[in-house]
């Protein structure tokens, strides 16, 4: 379990802080993640890697000379937003384009993807690589659905590599692709993982038994087996990954580079032991090892696991691959290196303040409600972020309550700083949902960044905003999120709660009701549903893989919704007592149905 940290939603942060202060030669601080603090080449492409804290050395110990120009870095397990990722992009552009990697998981996906249209519009030449090596996650007919593990420093390497060469944006663009259809992946796990602050670890396994496939955020793999020795674990893991040569290949005379990953907790020793029957059999089997790696490179906290990655290789990838590269855990070969200027390795102010429009008094007046929304928004979940933590524990990483902190902590600083500087209501809920989005990252701040953004557009800031402004934000807020994220009602997800949410408000206010009245009515039906997806099976996100484990318990992202507009209803009444009486989930009957 993870015993050394402080406040368990700020580690992410401190975490960072403390690997650039100890790393400063490779690496300096940047809005979104880190950068190399060594100059590279003008003109040439620049690779920026990433995907959610909790994996080191992936992702910011790639970052140098020969590897990653930059690293974006989410919250624990949590994909970094797409402000973080563009930040970085922008922090390690040279004027050659920018190849954004990452590991094929959906919020990776939607942010980076984000991220890349807004660099994009800036006339940024920008492509993006989602590494697809694990083989347990789908069938070699879905490979684009394939999880990106172990496999991502190879299609990082010589990416990396190609773009030190000079090769232009389509050369590069093509060798991260040929890497990743040549790379492949397996791995088990003999016990799940425990984050910072957190009771019990995400997942178990049986005493005794091996989870066999299982991904590094704890997806399911495809079964069990009791623990084998070293040796047949190394038999299972070279005729899993021989039984899918990538075409046009053969098995005997190939060269490829053998990758034994540790995923936490595993010793060194014990992948010695295995790596060498890996070797033994690969020997058999007619392949040379070229450059074999044992260690870890891409793990999951504390998680007992391993995994076996192979990459076939020819000519050019093999140059690439043996190429120079001085990162803090990736080094080799001598690399000439120059340490920025003293001015450019200053962090400085990476976003510059935004200016606040001129706004009505009426707006202002409603800007100050709508903080001290916001800050009941705040006591309701950090009241409840471990219970959310363990909600979502059960069917998925268990960051929920984590990321929900973050996310509304960010909102009501960003909301106060603007109500200070005089804006109206719907600048201050834009601003906190942009600060929501990026500290928080993941799906769910995305999707509650989205949401904020939506209600601020309908209020703007020159009326006072009325029942009919509100109601029509929620409603463009539920459309947002439910085509950005393509759920919808009986996905379990947090629309379960926010459709009839919407459906309630809007018909209230229809009706005649005044706000306060309708939010009340439609709060209540909020709880009504969140409890309601208990009995409801994932059919979507991460959790969608436990489906069974999650029966019998309502969906977090449902909980922490229904929780929160709880918690706006009762600042209609009574402001100072909405900020200071915290919403649980007990006195809003939201609670697992056991």
């Amino acid at each position: 379990m993870t015993r050394l940290f402080n406040e368990p939603a700020a580690f992410a942060d401190e975490m960072i802080e403390g690997f650039v202060a100890s790393h400063a030669r490779w690496v300096r601080r940047v809005s979104g993640g880190v950068a190399r603090s060594t100059r590279s080449t003008p003109g040439t492409v620049a690779l920026v890697i990433g995907g959610g804290s909790g994996h080191y050395p992936a992702f910011a110990g790639l970052v140098g000379q020969g590897l990653a120009h930059g690293a974006a870095m989410g919250n624990l397990f949590a994909s970094p937003s797409s402000q973080q990722v563009y930040n970085v992009a922008k922090s390690a552009d040279n004027g050659g384009g920018v190849l954004l990697g990452y590991g094929n998981y959906a919020g990776d996906v939607l942010h980076f993807t984000q991220a890349q249209g807004k660099l994009r519009a800036e006339g940024i030449d920008c492509r993006s690589i989602a590494v697809t090596d694990d083989i347990s996650s789908a069938p070699l007919a879905e490979k684009h659905k394939r999880r990106g593990i172990a496999g991502d420093l190879t299609v990082f390497k010589v990416a990396a590599a190609a773009a030190e060469a000079g090769y232009d944006m389509n050369r590069v663009m093509e060798i991260a692709e040929r890497a990743n259809d040549r790379t492949r992946s397996f791995g088990v796990a003999f016990t799940g993982c425990t984050l910072p602050g957190a009771d019990h670890p995400l997942f178990t396994v049986p005493a005794g038994r091996m989870a066999v496939g299982m991904g590094i955020h704890g997806e399911p793999g495809i079964g069990e087996t009791d623990i084998p020795t070293a040796d047949q674990l190394a038999e299972l893991l070279v005729k899993d990954l021989l039984t899918e040569v990538p075409d046009g290949l053969s098995v005997q005379g190939a060269r490829v580079v053998p990758i034994l990953n540790g995923l936490g907790s595993v010793k060194y020793e014990e992948l010695f032991v295995v790596y060498r029957r890996v070797a033994q059999l690969l020997a058999e089997a007619g392949i040379e090892a070229v450059d074999p790696q044992v260690g870890e490179l891409v793990t999951s906290f504390d998680m007992a696991g391993t995994s076996l990655t192979l990459f076939w290789l020819d000519s050019e990838l093999e140059e690439l691959w043996l190429a120079p590269a001085d990162a803090p855990a990736f080094r080799r070969g001598a690399v000439s290196a120059q340490a920025l200027d003293a001015e450019q390795l200053a962090p400085g102010n990476d976003e510059a303040e935004r200016s606040i429009p001129v706004a009505s008094e009426e707006s202002r007046v409603a800007a100050a409600r709508v903080l001290a929304a916001l800050g009941a928004a705040k006591a309701a979940v950090d009241a409840n972020v471990d219970e959310l933590g363990r909600i979502d524990a059960i069917a998925g990483d268990g960051d929920h309550g984590i990321g929900m902190e973050r996310g509304v902590r960010a909102a009501v600083e960003a909301a106060a700083d603007a109500v200070e500087r005089g804006a109206g209501a719907g600048t201050v809920l834009n601003l906190a949902g942009d600060a929501w989005a990026d500290k928080a990252g993941g799906t769910s701040g995305a999707l509650w960044g989205m949401a904020l953004r939506a209600v601020g557009d309908a209020l703007g800031d020159v009326n006072a905003p009325d029942a009919g402004a509100v109601a029509t934000g929620v409603a463009d807020a539920a459309a947002a999120i439910m085509n950005f994220g393509k759920a919808k009602v009986g996905d379990k997800t947090m629309v379960d709660v926010l459709a009839p949410f919407r459906d309630s408000l809007s018909a209230g206010v229809e009706g005649g009701s005044s706000l306060p009245e309708a939010w009340g009515t439609a709060a209540a039906t909020a709880q009504q549903a969140a409890d309601a997806t208990a009995q409801l099976l994932p059919l979507m996100g991460r959790a969608r893989p436990h489906a069974e484990k999650s029966l019998g318990t309502p969906d977090a992202g449902a909980v922490s919704l229904a929780l929160i507009v709880r918690a706006i209803h009762n600042t209609f009444a009574d402001t100072k007592t909405a900020e200071n009486t915290p919403v649980t989930a007990e006195n809003t009957s939201v609670k697992e149905n056991a």
